[in-house]
Parts: C-alpha cells; sequence; structure tokens
C-alpha cells in the first residue's frame, strides 16, 4: 500500500503552487488560443496587430460567445486530474493506482458532450459543473475512440484499451501535464511517493501519460508526446530548469520505439529557442501543431524563447500566434510554464477572466491534498470522510 509523500512545508507550498500554476496556466493558454484556431497568421495579425495576440479575443462556440472561453483541452485536462484523483483513492484502499481510472473519467467528459447537463445520478461533483456541458470543437478522434470504448448494445466498456486507430492528433498530449504533477521521489528527497518504497519515478509517470493518450490515439508518436510533457512537467514540479527539464524528457524518450518524431520536433524547438529571433517565421518551421509532436515543440520552443516568471505573457502570445492548432498549443506552453513558476506568475489580466476559474482552483486543491494528505481524507480504518462521495 502506497502512502502519502512527505514534505517540508516549503516543498509542499512550492509544490501546490505548481499544480495551481499549472492547471490554470493551461486554462488560460487554451483560452487565449481558443478564438485563432481556424485562423491564418494574416488574419490573426489583422485583427489583434503585427505584435500578435495579447488579450482574449471574442470566442464563439454555437451559441455562446465571450471572453476567456475555454475548449475541450481544458475540460479534458480536468477530467484527467479527477481520474488520478480517483486512482488515488483506490491505491489508498489497497487496490492499487491503476491509469485505466482515467478512461472512465474521459467517458464522464464525453456525457459533457453529449447531454444538455448533469445527469441526476452523477457520481463526484466535477460531474455536476454544469458549465463543462458544452461542445468547444471537441476533436472527433477522441470523440469516436471514447465511444468505441464505451461499447454498445449487448458489449462491454473497454476501459484501459488502446483506441483502435493510427492517429497521432494533439488530443492525446494536451491533456497529460496532470501525470507530471504526481509527486515523485525527486521532488521531497525521501522515499517519495511510495513511503516506504521508491516512488513514482518520472519515467513512471511518462508511462502513465502514454498510456493514457493512448486511449484515445493509437500511433506511438501520439502516446509518446504525452508522455514526454507528462516527464518535463515533472522535472519542473521537482525544480529544475526548464531546459534541464527537456533534457531528462528527451533522455527518457530516447529508451523508447518510435522516438524519433518527437524527439526530432523537440531538437528543432531547442535550436530555435538557441537561435533568438522569437516569433511566427520560427514557429512556422516547427509545424502547425495540428499532431502532437509539432503542438510540444511549439510549446516548449515558446517556453524557451520567454523562461522567465515576467514573460509569462510573452511566451503565451508566441504559442498562439501562428496559422494551426493555437488552444493546444497555448495549453500546453500555460501548462508548462505554470509548473516552472507556479501561479505567482499567471497574468492576472488573463488569469481573472478564464472561464471555469474557481473549479479549476478547487480541483487542484484537491488534487494536492489526495497525493500530499490522503490519511487525513480517507483510509480502510479511517478516517471517514465524504471525500469519497466527493470523488
Amino acid at each position: 500500500m502506497t502512502r502519502a509523500l512527505p514534505l517540508a512545508r516549503t516543498q509542499a507550498e512550492a509544490y501546490r503552487s505548481r499544480v495551481r500554476g499549472c492547471l490554470a496556466g493551461s486554462a488560460i493558454g487554451d483560452a487565449l488560443g481558443a478564438p485563432l484556431e481556424f485562423m491564418s497568421l494574416a488574419q490573426i495579425r489583422a485583427q489583434c496587430g503585427e505584435g500578435g495576440v495579447r488579450e482574449y479575443q471574442l470566442a464563439s462556440f454555437g451559441d455562446q460567445a465571450g471572453y476567456g472561453l475555454v475548449t475541450d483541452d481544458t475540460q479534458m485536462t480536468l477530467f484527467t486530474v479527477e481520474g488520478l484523483i480517483r486512482a488515488g483513492i483506490r491505491r489508498d484502499r489497497g487496490i492499487g493506482f491503476t491509469v485505466a481510472v482515467v478512461h472512465q473519467s474521459l467517458d464522464a467528459w464525453l456525457d459533457t458532450q453529449i447531454r444538455s447537463g448533469p445527469p441526476a445520478d452523477a457520481h463526484g461533483w466535477l460531474r455536476g459543473e454544469r458549465w463543462l456541458y458544452a461542445r468547444r470543437a471537441p476533436g472527433q478522434t477522441c470523440l469516436s475512440a471514447l465511444e468505441q470504448a464505451r461499447g454498445g448494445a449487448g458489449h462491454i466498456a473497454r476501459y484501459g484499451g488502446r483506441a483502435a486507430n493510427d492517429s497521432k492528433g494533439c488530443g492525446g498530449v494536451m491533456r497529460s501535464a496532470p501525470f507530471g504533477l504526481l509527486p515523485t521521489a525527486d521532488l521531497a528527497g525521501t522515499g517519495g511517493a511510495a513511503g516506504g518504497g521508491s516512488g513514482w519515478t518520472a519515467a513512471d509517470l511518462f508511462g502513465m501519460a502514454a498510456e493514457a493518450a493512448g486511449y484515445t490515439h493509437g500511433h506511438p508518436t501520439g502516446r509518446l508526446a504525452a508522455g514526454t510533457l507528462a516527464a518535463l512537467v515533472s522535472g519542473l514540479v521537482a525544480g529544475a530548469e526548464l531546459a534541464d527539464a527537456v533534457d531528462a524528457a528527451l533522455r527518457i524518450l530516447a529508451e523508447h520505439d518510435g522516438h524519433e518524431e518527437t524527439a526530432g520536433a523537440l531538437t528543432g524547438a531547442i535550436q530555435a529557442a538557441a537561435e533568438g529571433s522569437p516569433g511566427p517565421a520560427a514557429v512556422a518551421r516547427l509545424g502547425a501543431g495540428w499532431v502532437a509532436e509539432e503542438a510540444l515543440a511549439i510549446a516548449v520552443y515558446a517556453a524557451l524563447a520567454y523562461p522567465e516568471p515576467g514573460q509569462f505573457w510573452d511566451a503565451l502570445a508566441l504559442a498562439v500566434t501562428h496559422s494551426g492548432d493555437s488552444d493546444s498549443t497555448g495549453a500546453i506552453c500555460g501548462s508548462i510554464l505554470g509548473a516552472r513558476h507556479g501561479e505567482t506568475a499567471l497574468p492576472p489580466r488573463l488569469a481573472f477572466e478564464v472561464e471555469g476559474r474557481a473549479a479549476i482552483a478547487q480541483l487542484a486543491e484537491d488534487f494536492v491534498w489526495e497525493f500530499t494528505a490522503p490519511g487525513q481524507l480517507h483510509g480502510d480504518y479511517g478516517p471517514i470522510t465524504r471525500w469519497t462521495t466527493r470523488y
């Protein structure tokens, strides 16, 4: 049975800040890029100026319109967090930590795309959040893979099974940062997340994220890019510098068959950042972000080009100002820098208006509590609280 990670007070404060920063930063980047997703660079500049996107633009989804609206990227990321918390509860009951629980939570996200509101028997508070029941240009690959896993009449749901497709779209990587938030031995310098054992490593989290990405995206690159993001975020949460965390994630990636596409894309991002003169031309050389390795490369490039806490806004603007999947590249970049700098680096002019802000903060805090102090919330022999009703 695994136990909570022992953290000193300063470590606990930094960890909480980075979890909150990662999830909120991802949502902010998503919302900043959402209105631009199908616009050309020329159209973006005509609307926003030569400096690119510096403010939320009006987003329209069906009969909904507003500033700071998030997309399926944030929705699926939040349900991934919920799944990890639920997996943690299973772990502390002695059942074991099962990544397939995340698949069940993604299935709950599917409900938000096909229902008008929460069902009366919704289990868990997140599934009762009405604002999540909105279609925000969800990826067809994610929808179809989850529908197939759910099964139909006479069929049994296949939670934990790999999608029967060869897609490497970015829909797997854009939701994978939460795996990197799970505490590792490196975070505390002690026995790690397992208490009495070696604990999770960044390589473990890489594997978990890759497995979960495979629930919707079957191509190796789609899975390995997701694992690389998780390993990168894990290094940042443990306090590594951005460039060092990227290098460490690349070393883990290199251990996996089929890593060449993702490694090549990230190497291009590192080289582009080293050349200086950041801008849309460099982004365009990395791709458009529709596929996993390109989305990750663009986000990493923007973060490396503007790595300081006071440059968070500049990094997000660079990540979304291009003719491609701007919301996903913005979300990934926001998660990276949020994990590196914590919530205090979030740009207030964007943070205050992002959709679901209160729920995102609430979920982040619950994640921290589940993985640092579950013994105060639940267990086989007590205490008995309403935590397990909450999740």
